[in-house]
């Protein structure tokens, strides 16, 4: 008996059952294939659009799971997808014919409250950190859903609604314990194998597999002044033209991102007005309440909203309040550009988008980033675009298979309209799997830095099922 896997020349094997006898005795997790029940919740992804069937599945529990599985892969050189929280819009946690490494089920932490620090295993999703840090009323800066998992989050930067008061997610990463290629279990930290902790604070999954993050906290709630504002997309122009002015002059506590959507049927949106094109602000001042009221007011004095439900709320209760417009399971596809300022043009181009979107689903997101994350020096970390800035995330969603090519085409027709005012910069973790084309903009002048990490940790590219770094500049790697 045997089991047909694929390769990383992109062929396939027969591993005999003997191998797999051996690799299931040893691994403390399951390794389960296409009869076992939990197959297919362990191969699915967030992304409804990604349907892939590996050919096996481990389910580690520890990291010697992982050492394992990396071991087996590369001795029998197998092609090896590596999947947490599975929120990624690309897609490359699964892959057909694969051996996949799911590590959902490790999903360990360990606040440690006198040091304000965590210790986060990598099958945590957001909501699981938010949870067991808010303990303590602290937080590590992290993401806007909280169904997202923290590896992929952290490995490709990681923005939220903190980090202009505390900066990004890995510039809150404090160490890490990896699995590399070679199967040696090793620290990264900024005395321990240093580069190859710079390369993990947002080089992807490109360098090993991570078992452990170790993360500073800051104090956070439990109560934040947060919530939104929602207006009629008729006033949307000129809102927009003060928003870009208020983020312009906003300090480090106060984020507000802008979302242009049809209204969802929430309590506090008048029922008239639900399924409409409408313009929301969503803010959040991570600090002093009286303060956040009186930094917010200019915002609130905006035109004439629709419903302004700006007021207290439990930190980790904010950090889920857009879950249920990003539950797993629909399509979605993405594009995305930064912008270092918000252009007039721009923002007729996104007005006149809205105002045909391919599905109530779909939406444009416009994040602010500043503060904090401002003041680190972009060659600190391969995320290269460090300056005060927009991040464009075209977010089309749907649920309809037929709809495929009319949500795509209109995501790709507003990219293109809005990228002669681009930066010319990307976040890796908006990019969908056709951007890999991109690697260079979302890595800027520290790409060249991360091939030779590349080079030295995975030379033959083991860990390839992702926006995979080239080893050498122009090879082209199978996948």
């Amino acid at each position: 008996m045997t089991q047909l896997l694929k390769t990383l020349n992109g062929t396939t094997t027969d591993v005999p059952n003997a191998k797999l006898t051996k690799l299931k005795a040893s691994l403390r997790g399951k390794l389960i294939d296409k009869t076992d029940a939990d197959y297919d919740d362990a191969r699915a992804l967030w992304n409804g659009m990604i349907d892939r069937r590996p050919g096996l599945i481990v389910l580690a529990q520890d990291t010697n799971d992982i050492r394992l599985t990396v071991n087996f892969a590369r001795e029998n050189d197998l092609l090896l997808a590596i999947k947490s929280g599975g929120h990624q819009i690309a897609g490359h946690a699964v892959a057909d014919g694969a051996l996949l490494l799911n590590l959902s089920q490790m999903k360990g932490i360990h606040v440690d409250a006198d040091s304000a620090t965590a210790t986060v295993e990598p099958g945590c999703l957001l909501s699981d950190v938010d949870q067991e840090t808010q303990l303590y009323g602290l937080a590590v800066p992290l993401g806007i859903n909280s169904t997202t998992g923290v590896a992929g989050l952290t490995l490709g930067g990681g923005f939220g609604w903190i980090t202009g008061k505390h900066g990004l997610t890995i510039d809150n990463l404090l160490s890490a314990e990896v699995v590399c290629a070679d199967g040696a279990v090793r620290v990264a930290s900024a005395t321990q194998n240093a580069d190859l902790f710079w390369a993990l604070r947002g080089g992807g999954g490109n360098f090993g597999v991570v078992s452990s993050f170790a993360f500073a906290l800051h104090p956070i709630g439990p109560t934040v002044l947060s919530g939104l504002i929602v207006h009629p997309l008729a006033d949307a122009r000129g809102l927009l033209q003060s928003y870009r002015d208020i983020c312009a002059r906003a300090p480090d506590e106060l984020t507000v991102w802008a979302v242009m959507r049809q209204a969802p049927p929430l309590p506090f949106i008048p029922q008239d007005w639900q399924g409409k094109e409408v313009l929301i602000f969503a803010a959040c001042y991570a600090g002093d309440m009286k303060e956040g009221e009186e930094s917010l007011q200019e915002l609130r004095d905006l035109g004439k909203p629709i419903a302004d439900v700006i007021g207290p709320h439990p930190y980790a209760a904010w950090q889920q309040a857009f879950d249920p417009l990003l539950t797993p399971g629909a399509r979605n596809y993405w594009k995305s550009n930064d912008f270092l300022k918000l252009t007039d043009e721009v923002i007729d181009s996104s007005l006149a988008a809205v105002a045909t979107l391919p599905d109530p689903q779909s939406e444009i997101f416009i994040a602010h980033l500043g503060g904090a994350m401002t003041r680190i020096d972009p060659a600190a970390t391969p995320f290269p675009q460090r300056k005060r800035h927009f991040v464009m995330n075209i977010h089309t969603r749907w649920s309809d298979p037929a709809q495929d090519k009319a949500c795509i085409a209109w995501a790709r027709d507003l990219f293109a309209l809005t990228a002669p005012d681009a930066a010319g910069s990307v976040y890796v973790n908006f990019m969908p799997s056709d951007d890999d084309g991109r690697m260079s903009e979302a890595y800027g002048p520290n790409i060249d830095k991360l091939r030779g990490i590349k080079a030295k940790y995975d030379p033959k590219n083991l860990f390839r099922l992702n926006h995979n770094i080239d080893v050498e500049e122009g090879a082209t790697l199978t996948t």
